[in-house]
């Protein structure tokens, strides 16, 4: 596949290539793209997910035998409750003024033994008060009141850059080129596509790449969010005391204007295949992902890692000119030395080869007949696959021989498709 490009950026008074200029010329068409009206207002982490190992301490549960309740925890008064099972946990303690969130009792571990029994959500003013060090402490020390034998297992971060003066193309689906199969658009439904599981509504407030266990790309008006949520007065006080990423002006948010947000989420799963694929040049060593204090230094990898996943294009083998300024412009700011030039980051893929390869390939095979014989559909049948505790398995399995997302949803609805009609009724 051919290396896709960037537009050079020219200066406007010297007409030389000039690297911080916002002037970007198409150097095969000569058209040029002026971005001098972008206000980059802010990059941050908008939400720290932090998981635990662990037994949960018997005195724990007490805390949720009235749901709603107010209770007292590790010196502060908490709302327990229970959660959805799509949450993967059973019960909830929330503290909206500290902004935490635990999350307690896997549902599927026992609750007598060690197991995933903890995860600890974080909101972006909890993570804007503190230090990497210091959330990371407050964090672990929530987990020692809840479990022993405690060991951090994995974190998971979504990272979010709000900007003024740009807004997405109407045709964004069609120059968004990723890997991804999904794409939705959640602002008022206009047309359905479901042999893609793509979605194009009306209004395009709202879009989203990907799938929420891998690496999802979302694009919103969050001046319109905030507002809906009744926090667009604290997010006015954070682009007023942060922006901005342009020093000539530091204080150009305009409160009349609103501003577009551009989030890439990561989930805990990918943040593990970073750990295990991404080396210390000077060392050799892998990274350690485990923490968010340890993974703070790595963001700004993550940031343009993910924007090389999702590529936005002005013409085939081109990137558009906003998404080279974003990557290169753009840093995450976090109390933290970045380590994006000292570290070689990669992804590493766990095949699934031989016995373990085979059985995937096997459970497929089987689990397309079972629902054959049900007269199950291919998108029902991928959906209830994404589902599954393992579908990572499967899904790295596949895409060792790449093999997308999409791609797969097509072999099993092809393979349905056969059995459908060499089999009929009889499947």
């Amino acid at each position: 596949m051919a290396k896709i490009k960037d537009f050079t950026r020219i200066n406007l008074l010297t007409g030389l290539v000039d690297s911080a200029s916002r002037l970007f010329v198409d150097p095969e068409q000569m058209g040029f793209v002026d971005l001098a009206d972008v206000r980059l207002l802010r990059c941050g982490v908008d939400t720290v997910r932090q998981l635990y190992k662990g037994m949960i301490r018997p005195e724990i549960m007490a805390l949720f035998e009235t749901p709603g309740a107010i209770v007292d925890f590790a010196g502060h008064r908490w709302h327990s409750g229970r959660v959805g099972k799509d949450s993967g946990y059973q019960y909830k303690l929330q503290n909206a003024d500290l902004g935490i969130i635990l999350l307690v009792k896997n549902f599927n571990a026992k609750i007598d033994s060690i197991g995933p029994h903890l995860k600890i959500e974080v909101s972006p003013h909890a993570i804007d008060n503190l230090s990497p060090a210091r959330l990371q402490a407050r964090l672990d020390f929530y987990a020692d009141a809840v479990l022993s034998h405690l060991e951090i297992n994995q974190c998971a971060v979504h990272l979010a850059l709000d900007l003024q003066g740009w807004v997405p193309p109407q045709d964004l689906v069609a120059r968004m080129h990723c890997r991804a199969r999904t794409h939705r658009d959640i602002s008022g439904i206009n047309e359905l596509h479901w042999h893609m599981k793509s979605s194009v509504y009306g209004r395009g407030e709202t879009s989203m790449f990907g799938s929420a266990n891998g690496v999802q790309l979302c694009l919103y008006n969050k001046t319109e969010q905030a507002r809906a949520t009744d926090k667009l007065d604290y997010w006015e006080s954070v682009w007023r005391r942060r922006d901005s990423f342009d020093h000539d002006d530091p204080n150009n948010y305009n409160p009349e204007q609103d501003v577009w947000r551009i989030e890439l989420r990561y989930h805990h799963s990918i943040i593990q295949q970073f750990a295990s694929g991404s080396t210390d040049l000077a060392t050799g060593n892998t990274i350690d992902t485990r923490s968010f204090e340890a993974f703070s230094s790595h963001l700004d990898g993550l940031w343009r890692y993910g924007l090389a996943q999702f590529k936005l294009l002005a013409r085939p083998g081109y990137f558009m000119p906003i998404w080279s300024l974003i990557r290169d412009d753009v840093k995450v700011e976090i109390e933290a030395d970045s380590l994006l030039d000292e570290t070689d980051y990669k992804r590493y893929y766990k095949t699934s080869r031989g016995f373990s390869g085979k059985n995937v390939e096997l459970f497929l095979g089987n689990f397309v007949s079972l629902l054959a014989r049900e007269k199950v559909g291919a998108k029902k049948a991928f959906e209830t696959l994404t589902q599954w505790d393992c579908w990572a398995v499967i899904r790295d399995h596949y895409a060792a021989k790449d093999m997308t997302e999409h791609d797969l949803y097509k072999h099993i609805k092809a393979l349905l498709e056969e059995r459908s009609v060499r089999w009929g009724r009889a499947v």
